[in-house]
């Protein structure tokens, strides 16, 4: 523990605790996740080094990134001590940058052909989210991606579905089949009654437009509900 009065930056640690240096020499994937958030908040508080703070903070997230990735960034500054606006937000946009990553490998060869592509799609979309949102997945006739797009967005319980406006954007796309997804951020992946009642009246407009209905799946932080899957399409 470092006792004076003031942040050790990294310059000021010893070599072997200086996570930039040890990227360098060794490049990324030799530093841990703790070693990482020191680099992006460069300085601890009067107690703590960079890394020591870093590992507390991981440590309180019981070392998830998902799970801090839904922390807000008032709420990280008011529990870490040497935490604060500037700080937050550069590990947020670290970890937002991770996740559209993640999303930009997934859509570049994305053709869908079962619950567990789409789930692969949505999951980074949805993984960090405390409240619902419900998305649409467009789709030409050789189950290929065109666009996917967030229809609505809700409380913590429940968003509400526009079935007009989802039918409209399919025709305008041009779209051949079409997919949903929503979340819960509860984490239970299975559906509700009105869960039920939205994929059956999507199931009827698209049958009266044309358009296949591939699923619905209900996302709940790693895991997922797929209504194809459970024959209830």
């Amino acid at each position: 523990m470092i006792t004076d009065e003031k942040r050790l930056t990294i310059r000021e640690w010893s070599e072997d605790d200086r996570p930039r240096e040890k990227m360098a020499a060794r490049g990324a994937t030799s530093l841990s996740d703790a070693e990482l958030v020191a680099i992006l908040i460069g300085s601890g508080n009067t107690n703590e080094s960079a890394v020591e703070l870093s590992r507390r903070i991981l440590r309180e997230c019981h070392d998830n990134l998902n799970e801090l990735a839904r922390m807000s960034i008032s709420e990280m500054c008011k529990r870490f001590r040497g935490i604060g606006p500037a700080k937050a937000i550069s590990i947020m946009a670290a970890l937002e940058l991770a996740k559209r990553r993640k999303m930009s490998d997934v859509i570049e060869r994305k053709k869908i052909s079962s619950s567990k592509d789409l789930f692969e799609l949505f999951e980074p979309i949805m993984i960090d989210l405390v409240h619902e949102e419900f998305w649409i997945l467009l789709l030409d006739g050789a189950n290929k991606v065109i666009e996917q797009k967030r229809l609505t967005q809700g409380g913590t319980q429940q968003t509400v579905v526009d079935l007009p406006m989802l039918l409209k954007l399919s025709l305008e796309k041009s779209a051949a089949a079409i997919a949903v997804a929503h979340n819960h951020p509860s984490g239970q992946n299975h559906p509700s009654g009105e869960d039920n009642n939205i994929t059956k009246r999507i199931k009827q407009g698209c049958e009266a437009v044309g358009i296949r209905f591939l699923d619905h799946i209900i996302i709940a932080r790693g895991k997922y509900y797929s209504f194809s899957d459970e024959g209830k399409m």
